[in-house]
């Protein structure tokens, strides 16, 4: 497209990454011998534009970033310019440069809130406002032509033409259709306003020629806002950060950055989801390089050698009959040669002998639809270059963080791919070991972790890694960048992030606190922002959850007192969640009402995650306390959990639990309860239904108690012998699950002093405690039920006397 009037600006309008609108720069640049060329790309990069030109392998990305300096905002942002050969934009800053004309890039920076939710620079669909429009525009050409969608449209109308003059005209036409009279969003007006200041600059500048590489949606209103001017104008500049960010951050309140990346044509492939630019780059390459024919010739030689290597039936006829149909199909089409579509379809009809449960790969957008025939799934890998990665030549600045892992990746002397071992308990492999998981933190491919555990409590004194050097390696590093110039600051600054944006989330959020407490202890990070700890506390107390409370106490409580190793002991961020968890525990236990079976486990936690807190508080000098909690009141739990087992209407698994744990407790300090004789009034009390639920509570939390108390033993086994057989059947099961919390020769010598209660004397020791098949215990109550019909009918047939 060729937007030019006589001192104008050439304003090319093109598809990224197409090899035809890359033809058409090249020849428009010899042609006209531009002074200045202006290209849609971040102008941050403007700079350092000659690390562009260092001996490269293509593909390539600059990957740039913003991100708040303070973790309590969700507003970060990263974005990708990626370049292939046969990219326009690509082709010219080449042949600019060879014309010794200046060049600049002319968008806005990634940070830029007009690229919020845009990660890719060169999205064709980045102007959701048009969606519609465009998709009403293409459909509408596509049926008059009998395509499928855009990409087959557009190869049809554009990557055949020959005629660059002709070329230049259907590009304009196309892309005025497309826009319409529609001002673009928001975001798309604030990008082409700073494109428009550009071009008014560089025509003031009376230099000579100039011309605009840029995206077709974007070229016809930048022919419409370019004005002219008497003067030369100053040269824009980077807009402020105020101006970028919604926010209004400030210079000091904010980090950017740009960095070259090694990029893929599979990740450049539109087949993978990337919604930008032309499908299957190295078709498109080829394209590039040879012309349409020679490249058709080269895919069709490179899917047959693939097929034969991987044993597939690929004969010299079905590569006969491919070409037969390739050629078939582009004269049926008015292809004056095979497109790729025509070469594809051709491929389908030789080589797919079944019928196919999805449509064919090509004939729609985005990533492979489940369920794809295998050989389509391969032929489409072939024509992705899904081998071919990019490489940067040795020469091109490093982000901080990549040199930084590089160098610590020298130090420690380890050669990719390697497997290793760390002996965390000494000093030098513990620091190995938080340096890998930093890396994780971080998403690093290709650091994997063997040897696993849950949590730093439950030690392990060794880890096994294996150490590998994936390509997406650097790229990733890069990436990172985004957070920090060392793994142990951006590990922190990214788990940070992730802590804020956990404190506005409502579903799950405490079970995501613990494993993110997990990852910072494994990584040695425990130094937070004090904003994050108010997020935090905050968070915790909108918990609606006591099960959850309890599993984040369990975690945290022990990791403040015992975690040296992790240096996580005494820390604020724990602390901050200690006491907030155990305030807002204690609220809803007190106010708990039913419990599902699915709950009970983890409610027993966490009334004996409270008990432990509890326990120490109370054994600690009052200057001790006010030390390490100096919000936290033990004293509340016992008040809490005196009201709740009183309570009638409470839960019978809660009323136990408060119980126990108030037994329990009264071993540590000097309460005035009769708390045995109430334990024993509450067996008595409870209906056979709630008896199981009752006895976890208690014996979950005071088993060590109770179990030694003659009055308990002999009570519960009064309440035993007083069931009538349906009674005992009925409450069998939960009291098994309820004993299940003792171990196995605990249950033993329980069950010879209830059998000594009942003097029962000869029963050997080992039938107490021998295990009962998982089976046979569950269908127990069964069994008992038959063999009392059996006797009832018995009885009723006068078999035997009842």
């Amino acid at each position: 497209m060729n937007y030019s009037k006589q001192n104008s600006p050439t304003i090319i309008g093109i598809r990224h990454h197409s090899p035809i609108c890359a033809k058409l720069v090249c020849e428009t640049i010899t042609r006209i011998k531009p002074a200045i060329v202006l290209i849609e790309g971040p102008m941050d990069f403007n700079s350092r534009l000659d690390e562009l030109f260092l001996s490269h392998e293509l593909p390539i990305a600059i990957y740039s970033y913003g991100l708040p300096k303070n973790a309590n905002s969700d507003r970060h942002h990263s974005s990708w310019t990626p370049f292939a050969e046969h990219s326009p934009e690509w082709q010219a800053l080449i042949q600019a440069k060879s014309y010794g004309a200046h060049i600049r890039f002319m968008d806005l920076p990634a940070w830029h809130h007009a690229f919020h939710h845009i990660s890719n620079r060169y999205a064709d669909l980045s102007d959701h406002e048009q969606y519609d429009l465009i998709s009403a525009f293409e459909s509408k050409l596509c049926e008059e032509l009998g395509l499928t969608n855009s990409d087959a449209l557009w190869e049809s109308l554009f990557e055949s033409e020959s005629d660059l003059d002709v070329l230049s005209e259907k590009l304009s036409l196309y892309f005025e259709q497309l826009r319409g009279e529609t001002l673009g969003s928001l975001g798309n007006q604030a990008r082409e306003k700073m494109m428009a200041s550009w071009i008014n600059w560089a025509v003031s500048c009376q230099d000579g020629p100039v011309l605009v590489v840029c995206g077709g949606y974007h070229a016809p209103m930048l022919a419409k806002l370019i004005t002219q001017h008497d003067k030369k104008l100053t040269e824009p500049t980077l807009p402020p950060i105020t101006e970028c960010t919604q926010e209004q951050f400030t210079e000091d309140q904010f980090t950017t950055g740009s960095y070259l990346v090694p990029y893929t044509y599979k990740r450049l492939d539109a087949f993978t989801g990337y919604a930008s630019g032309m499908p299957s780059p190295l078709w498109q390459q080829w394209v590039w390089k040879w012309g349409l024919e020679h490249a058709g010739m080269e895919l069709l030689e490179s899917i047959f050698k693939q097929l034969r290597r991987l044993g597939q039936a690929a004969s010299t006829a079905d590569m006969a009959a491919t070409l037969l149909k390739a050629q078939g199909l582009a004269q049926l089409r008015g292809h004056t040669l095979p497109l790729r579509i025509d070469w594809l379809d051709a491929l389908a009809g030789a080589l797919i002998k079944d019928a196919l449960e999805v449509p064919l790969p090509w004939s729609y957008r985005g990533t492979l639809l489940p369920h794809t025939d295998p050989m389509l799934v391969l032929i489409m890998d072939v024509i992705s270059g899904n081998t071919i990665q990019g490489k940067l030549a040795s020469q091109t600045p490093k982000a901080p963080l990549l040199a930084f892992v590089q160098d610590q990746i020298k130090r420690f002397k380890w050669q990719f791919p390697t497997t290793i071992t760390l002996e965390l308990l000494t000093e030098q492999d513990r620091h190995k070991s938080h340096f890998l998981h930093q890396l994780v933190i971080l998403n690093i491919p290709g650091i994997i972790l063997e040897t696993n555990h849950k949590s730093e409590i439950a030690f392990q004194a060794f880890e096994k890694w294996h150490l590998q050097s994936p390509f997406e390696q650097k790229a990733a590093l890069i990436e990172a960048s985004i957070y920090g110039a060392t793994a142990h600051a951006a590990a922190s600054k990214k788990l940070e992030s992730e802590l804020y944006q956990l404190s506005h989330e409502n579903n799950d959020c405490l079970i995501k606190l613990v494993e993110l407490l997990n990852q910072a202890v494994f990584a040695g990070l425990n130094e937070f922002n004090h904003e994050i700890l108010k997020q935090l506390e905050q968070m915790i107390a909108r918990e609606t959850q006591f099960e959850a409370l309890g599993m984040v106490l369990d975690i945290a409580y022990p990791l403040y007192r015992h975690s040296a190793s992790a240096g996580m002991r005494g820390r604020p961020i724990l602390r901050t969640i200690i006491e907030t968890a155990f305030d807002r525990s204690l609220w809803l236990c007190e106010s708990y009402g039913f419990i599902s079976s699915a709950n009970t486990h983890k409610h027993i936690l966490a009334f004996k995650a409270i008990w432990s807190i509890t326990r120490d508080a109370l054994a600690m000098p009052s200057e001790e306390l006010n030390t390490l909690y100096p919000n936290l009141h033990p004293k509340r739990t016992i008040a809490v959990w005196q009201r709740k087992f009183m309570n009638q209407m409470a839960h019978p698994l809660s009323r136990g639990a408060a119980l126990g744990g108030l037994i329990s407790l009264s071993e540590h300090n000097e309460m005035n309860l009769d708390l045995l004789n109430h334990s024993v009034s509450l067996l008595e009390s409870i209906s056979i239904e709630n008896i199981g639920d009752l006895l976890t509570g208690l014996l979950a939390l005071a088993r060590a108690s109770l179990l030694h108390q003659d009055d308990f033993l002999h009570a519960l086994n009064h309440l035993v012998l007083s069931f009538s057989e349906d009674e005992f059947l009925h409450a069998l099961t939960s009291m098994r699950a309820a004993f299940s919390w003792l171990p196995a020769r605990e249950r033993g010598e329980i069950s010879a002093r209830i059998l000594k209660i009942n003097h029962i004397h000869n029963l050997p020791s080992e039938a107490l405690t021998r295990p009962i098949e998982p089976d046979l215990a569950l269908n127990f109550p069964l069994m008992q039920r038959l063999d009392k019909q059996i006797v009832n009918e018995l009885v009723y047939w006068g078999l035997i006397n009842e």
